[in-house]
């Protein structure tokens, strides 16, 4: 057996060639990035990125965990790619937030933050191109869709080529690591209500004050010593806060998926992958059968339906605007017939987007 020093002498030598790879990598990246800016394509192709990380989880035999190829892999497509023209992010802030967290996910760490004070002004930011990217969450497995984003995929002309869900882990956060002398609890209106519980039954007397995120939250707690904030660990160490308790959330698997947005001008809807989402909003004329007549061109091609929700159109005549999320791509035969024949049917009928499908 070979001795400590032995073992980290080995390890040494082999983070050598690692860097020495990662390099090589580097370069040849550089040299695509060179043909790319010839022929005008984009730096960023999620599904490219995507291929490889699926092809390496798929051919390791190694002790490294699929999960953790993904990690690793995702961290260097980042580094490589900043050589190039690092991608501006806008995301729902200050940092610290899940937002946050879920732009590093999918992008990497060697992006250009974009902290924003609201959803709005991510897709401002987004729209106006003074971001490439924005990070909008869509749905919470407890909570349900979050309508501000789907309006505003309404009304701008952004669309979605990504998707990223994170597992939700709340943490009740204070400048102490005691549960005394508690006397507000300052999280984003969501948080609260997917740990009220837990807050129902150990801080039942502390007021519930919401805030625009809940990084907001944690940096309101430093300056006052009697509230906590809920948040995650991230913010913890952004913030300096003690974690007084962990994963206070009420639903142990509770999830939420974010979208990555951006201008068709920035990038193109992704080519298929093989298991793609195609979400699309449409209204159809107030009359018996409407929605009915809806779902027939799905049944009729074969094309899976995975999300139905429906928004008020604020027009006063109680029309809806209802949002779909279809299994397929649009370049598949059976999707562009049945795309086809929906959009006849519709007095309105916008595709918002068309990206491949991330394991939860």
């Amino acid at each position: 057996m070979r001795s400590l020093l032995e073992l980290r002498d080995a390890i040494d030598a082999v983070d050598r060639q690692l860097l020495d790879l990662l390099n090589a990598r580097a370069d040849l990246a550089h040299e695509v990035g060179e043909l790319k800016k010839v022929e005008g394509s984009p730096v960023f192709r999620p599904e490219r990125e995507a291929a490889v990380i699926n092809k390496l989880q798929d051919i390791n035999l190694g002790r490294v965990l699929p999960h953790s190829i993904g990690h690793i892999w995702r961290e260097i497509m980042s580094a490589c790619r900043s050589l190039e023209a690092p991608q501006r992010v806008a995301f729902l802030g200050p940092v610290g937030t899940f937002s946050q967290e879920a732009a590093l996910g999918f992008f990497g760490s060697s992006i250009q933050e974009i902290p924003c004070n609201t959803l709005d002004e991510v897709f401002h930011a987004t729209a106006s191109g003074s971001a490439d990217f924005g990070v909008v969450p869509l749905e919470n497995s407890t909570e349900g869709v979050i309508t501000r984003s789907l309006d505003l995929l309404l009304n701008t002309p952004t669309h979605i080529i990504g998707e990223i869900s994170l597992l939700i882990r709340h943490n009740l956060l204070r400048t102490t690591d005691s549960l005394e002398g508690i006397d507000v609890v300052a999280a984003h209106p969501q948080a609260l209500a997917q740990c009220q519980g837990w807050l129902n039954q150990h801080l039942p007397k502390a007021e519930r004050h919401a805030v625009s995120s809940n990084s907001e939250g944690a940096r309101l707690v430093t300056e006052h010593p009697n509230w906590a904030a809920i948040a995650s660990l991230r913010a913890s160490s952004q913030y300096g806060l003690h974690v007084a308790q962990q994963s206070i959330q009420d639903e142990a698997h509770n999830r939420t998926r974010f979208g990555v947005i951006c201008l068709p001008q920035t990038l193109q809807a992704p080519a298929a992958s093989g298991k793609d989402c195609t979400s699309l909003v449409v209204s159809v004329p107030n009359r018996p059968g409407a929605v009915h007549d809806l779902l027939d061109p799905l049944k009729r091609h074969g094309v899976s339906m995975t999300r139905f929700e429906s928004r008020p159109a604020r027009s006063a005549q109680w029309e809806y605007f209802f949002y779909i999320d279809l299994a397929g791509h649009p370049s598949e035969p059976t999707m562009a017939a049945a795309l086809e024949d929906l959009r006849a049917l519709c007095g309105f009928f916008k595709i918002l987007g068309t990206f491949p499908v991330t394991e939860a």
